[in-house]
């Protein structure tokens, strides 16, 4: 007679490759599906980017029709928040939580696989968007109204209409997927891990993930809105027939500025893990830089009119809402002294991952510089829907945001897969994407302030030379993806054996093997140590070392 334990209801998964085409519900499976299927998004938008560049190397419109390129535009942007950075981030929080805390797994397993399995319809629909009979959804990702509820076709089922839909499932599945990751941070620390001894990257996940369950409603709630407005007949945002289509910046922006901290935190996580281990110290200000992740959470709530200055704003509001923006620099800057405090004077070892890490905290400080200019009420009328925003918003998204994304991907690749990657080829991809990121979005700054407007397929012949610069640097970025690819699958397949920890990091999931077993620890560990311990003679837990 045999008798079933709790484990034996727990679904198996499957072994090798196959698991990663299966409904597991290990986190570890899900975090790199999360990964390689946003990589997959990302390569697919950056050949929409360097299609569009291609089209604006030269001032007339002599490569694409205006309805294909407002299509490309509006599927770039769209598929590198939705299919990329929202997912890419989601697969680190979802391996690295559980692993960082000391738990088994994510709190809700199943709501974890089905909160995953939601992000491939939403691509597909993304995709279908683009190809349905009466052209592709047109009016950028933000999908501001009346524009986006123009429907000449007359066809209920249009390329917009499946856009929204794809955005909607989307905050579903982001909404489901915080629920999760909050719950799991809150509940299932291990013992003796008090919030302040609690890894840097858990706090800016737990940061991030609260403004998704407090601003993300507001957006899909929006988009459902506009989707009635365009199938149904309601007249929440058209003004011809009563409806306000400021309303529907206001619910997209009170998310859609959040969002940027939504990325933008778990990668303050990933340099907080990321520098301590290549300079051999301590991370400087350890306690204030976890809390001010939550101080970026709560004033990030307070500065979504910043995005609505030239739409009618009461002089009043432009006022408290620049003061608000302005105010969130600060604990952002906080941010960057205790990563500099942490470089300065450590024993720096300029592998790929901390040369991402650095790259990115550069192209942070230039973008916060241009983010200070933008929230200034003159400066803001004055550059508002040119190419200077483009370039601000580029260098936070891709400057910074990626750079961190590939820092975190090269530093636990070898926990992820148990193999080392190829350091020649990391700092070749290193070199070719900070010199493309250069040539790409700075040309962007000037040729914003002499008044290009973003959005368009062609301009005037005198920014010509900066368009073509830019335009270089997006081929340059596309090329920079080629030694990526090859390093990641070439050194999953027969790179070197990693061992447990070839960093020798701090850290509990370090303390396991790599990869990591399928319910991560044999027994519970028991904390005992502050993390970023760095020359003290002291274990990091009572019963792993």
């Amino acid at each position: 007679m045999t008798t079933t334990t709790p484990q034996d209801l727990i679904p198996k998964t499957p072994p090798n490759w196959r698991k990663y085409f299966s409904f597991s519900t290990d986190h570890k499976v899900i975090g790199i599906q999360y990964i390689v299927t946003a990589f997959f998004f990302f390569l697919l938008a950056g050949v929409f980017a360097m299609i569009m560049r291609g089209e604006l190397i030269t001032p007339e419109p002599d490569l694409l029709d205006r309805t294909v390129y407002n299509g490309l535009y509006t599927m770039h942007g769209t598929i590198m928040l939705f299919g990329w950075t929202f997912p890419v981030l989601s697969g680190f929080a979802n391996y690295l939580v559980p692993l960082m805390i000391g738990a088994r797994d994510m709190a809700f397993p199943r709501l974890n696989a089905a909160a995953f399995w939601m992000i491939p319809v939403v691509g597909i629909l993304f995709i279908l968007s683009f190809l349905v009979p009466g052209g592709p959804a047109q009016s950028g990702w933000w999908a501001y109204p009346p524009q986006s509820l123009q429907n000449p076709t007359g066809n209920l089922i249009n390329g917009q209409f499946i856009w929204l839909l794809a955005v909607a499932i989307s905050g579903v599945s982001s909404i489901m997927g915080a629920l999760n990751i909050v719950t799991t941070i809150i509940r299932m620390r291990a013992p003796g891990m008090g919030w302040f001894k609690t890894p840097a990257f858990v706090w800016t996940v737990l940061a991030a993930q609260l403004i998704q369950l407090y601003g993300l409603p507001a957006l899909t709630a929006g988009a459902v809105m506009l989707l009635c407005d365009l199938s149904v007949g309601t007249a929440f945002f058209d003004p011809a027939q009563g409806g306000n289509p400021v309303l529907f910046q206001h619910f997209f922006w009170f998310y859609s500025h959040p969002a940027v901290y939504v990325m933008v935190l778990p990668v303050f996580g990933i340099f907080s893990e990321v520098f301590p281990v290549y300079a051999r110290k301590p991370l400087f200000g350890y306690k204030i830089v976890a809390v001010s992740s939550l101080i970026i959470t709560g004033l990030s709530g307070i500065v979504w009119v910043h995005h609505m200055f030239a739409s009618g704003t009461p002089g009043w509001m432009r006022v408290v809402f620049m003061a608000s923006t302005m105010l969130i620099s600060v604990p952002s800057g906080i941010k960057v002294f205790a990563w500099v405090g942490t470089i300065w004077g450590g024993k720096l070892r300029l592998d790929t991952s901390m040369l991402f890490a650095m790259g990115g905290l550069i192209n942070f400080v230039f973008a916060g510089i241009t983010g200070i200019m933008l929230s200034s009420v003159p400066i803001d009328i004055h550059v508002n829907n040119t190419y200077f925003v483009v370039g601000h918003f580029h260098y936070v998204l891709y400057g910074t945001i990626t750079f961190g994304i590939y820092a975190g991907i090269y530093h636990w690749f070898p926990k992820m897969t148990g193999k080392m990657y190829y350091e020649g080829l990391g700092k070749l991809h290193f070199y070719l994407t900070i010199a493309g990121t250069a040539l790409n979005f700075l040309p962007m700054h000037p040729v914003g302030l002499m008044g290009m407007p973003r959005r368009v397929a062609s301009y005037d012949p005198e920014f010509a030379f900066w368009n073509v610069l830019a335009s270089l640097g997006a081929f340059l970025l596309g090329i920079s993806t080629i030694p990526f690819l090859l390093n990641m699958v070439s050194s999953w397949i027969s790179g070197k054996e990693a061992g447990n920890n070839p960093w020798r990091a701090i850290g509990i999931e370090w303390l396991v093997s790599s990869p990591p077993e399928h319910e991560n620890f044999e027994e519970i560990p028991i904390v005992i140590a502050e993390p970023y311990g760095y020359g003290k003679d002291e274990k990091l837990t009572e019963n792993m070392g």
